[in-house]
């Protein structure tokens, strides 16, 4: 019997329980839950879009975002089985929810005391929440299919549910970046923006920002750059709001999702789980595949990518040629553009194919780090978001098709494989965060692109031995267009 999934006995005595109007109850438990996510992480996603450019003194935010996700690593590979056994799914969230909440608080005294041991404290929470959700979506769609009398396919109803959620989720970056500009603009004369630029800078735009931007352990040597740090008490305002946030979240899950229980789903006893360590040589072992092996570096890529726009282009390009408070501004177009790309992308690949969409978008993306590379930043600030809108494009596309591609290649092994895609995502992420201080702005880019250009090429020759594995065997079929992407 699969995890979570009823018996035949408690299938049909749930069917006698849950009658018609059930369905909308697992409805609002979705809607909660999405909702519950979209205001947490709204600002989650505020806060940590500008940790880079607030705390860049010994690159205190570079370093806690690197702690969120080494901590991270950790928690995916041995918190999940345990917390969810504890808890419950319900409870786990909740848990999970105020174990970010620390990391907010520490903005009010922001120092390696306080935001290093919070951020650890958000990644060990991570991994727990984010299982818990998947659990409590798949295992709610049994019951909403048992509410139907079976007549709507449970592993459709996942699917759905799933894209729901997804669509509340991808709206926290839309709104956390939303609110955080507009407290931190609010009352802004300096640097008011006036016909499309931002006015009486205090940098030399051209010179030091952008592919320009100097490593922050060899600013000490020039002149400081003034990323224009907003008011501390804006800076405090924000931080309650995202604090009052987090504990709406918490609240709303708590009063107002059902606990798994209701749907007398059970369990397997836990000798029968996948322990921790279990999934540890589990993830490990998936490496003894070359397809795995091959996967590494394109998977790489997307932690690296995310963690560059997230920490250098927020510091680099947008708070040092227009000012701390502009971060959010540009951000916003990111989070708009990842929602498009997330929905467009599975359409798209339907008709160009898995192979020329992944070929575009490398082109694409590259195209735009050369432009980036040689571009001469300027005061304009809506130039800011087209980059940063073209780069969300991007990161939609590679999310998915890599997502999916890590499923399609396994099946019957998804466990493995897809944590191996957290495991490695979440080291690119590190490895961009921990060498944020050490290296340049131009030379981040040229390390983003030519990570992106191995994991192609890694890409490519999966396909190639695919392709020669079908002139074998014509029946095998290798093409996933429309699977949804797999948080992480």
């Amino acid at each position: 019997m699969q995890e979570g999934v009823p018996t035949d006995s408690v299938a049909l005595e749930a069917i006698e329980k849950l009658g018609p109007r059930e369905k909308w109850r697992i409805v609002k438990n979705i809607a909660v839950l999405g909702i519950a996510f979209m205001i947490h992480f709204t600002a989650f996603h505020g806060t940590s879009n500008l940790q880079s450019s607030l705390h860049n003194d010994g690159s205190l935010g570079a370093y806690t975002l690197a702690c969120i996700y080494g901590s991270l690593i950790l928690s995916n590979l041995f918190l999940p089985v345990l917390v969810i056994g504890l808890l419950g799914c319900k409870w786990t969230i909740v848990v999970s929810f105020v174990a970010y909440m620390p990391y907010i608080a520490a903005q009010f005294y922001p120092s390696f005391a306080t935001l290093i041991p919070s951020g650890l404290a958000v990644g060990f929470g991570g991994g727990p929440l984010w299982c818990a959700k998947c659990t409590y979506l798949s295992i709610i769609a049994e019951a909403f299919s048992i509410a139907t009398r079976r007549k709507v396919r449970t592993d459709y109803l996942i699917v759905k549910f799933f894209s729901l959620f997804f669509v509340f989720y991808q709206l926290a970056q839309v709104l956390g970046n939303l609110i955080s500009f507009t407290v931190l603009s609010y009352g802004e004369t300096e640097s008011a923006p006036v016909n499309g630029s931002v006015i009486e800078s205090s940098v030399n735009i051209s010179a030091t920002c952008g592919a320009n931007y100097a490593a922050p352990i060899h600013q000490e040597a020039q002149t400081a750059i003034d990323l224009k740090r907003p008011e501390p008490e804006q800076l405090n305002r924000l931080t309650g709001i995202f604090l009052a946030c987090m504990v709406a979240a918490s609240i709303s899950v708590a009063l107002g999702v059902d606990s798994l229980k209701r749907y007398n789903m059970v369990r397997k006893a836990p000798d029968n789980r996948t322990s921790g360590m279990n999934t540890l040589v589990i993830t490990l072992r998936h490496l003894g595949h070359k397809y795995q092996l091959l996967l590494i570096p394109i998977t790489a890529f997307i932690g690296i990518e995310q963690a560059f726009i997230t920490a250098d282009f927020t510091k680099s390009f947008v708070a040092c040629g227009l000012g701390i408070s502009y971060i959010g501004y540009a951000m916003i177009s990111f989070g708009l553009a990842n929602a498009v790309a997330a929905a467009c992308t599975p359409y798209i690949t339907k008709h160009l194919g898995r192979r020329l969409l992944i070929l575009v978008t490398c082109l694409f993306h590259a195209a735009l780090i050369v432009f980036m590379l040689l571009w001469t930043p300027t005061d304009e600030y809506y130039k800011y978001s087209i980059i940063v809108a073209c780069w969300g494009l991007a990161d939609g596309v590679w999310l998915i098709q890599i997502n999916s591609l890590s499923g399609v290649l396994f099946p019957g092994k998804e466990e493995a494989a897809f944590s191996n895609f957290r495991l490695w995502e979440a080291c690119g992420s590190v490895i961009m965060y921990s060498a944020s201080s050490f290296f340049p702005t131009f030379h981040k880019l040229l390390f983003v692109l030519g990570v992106m250009i191995v994991g192609t090429i890694g890409y490519g020759a999966i396909e190639f031995m695919e392709h020669r594995a079908k002139r074998i065997d014509p029946g095998k079929r290798f093409e996933a267009v429309d699977q949804e992407p797999h948080d992480s």
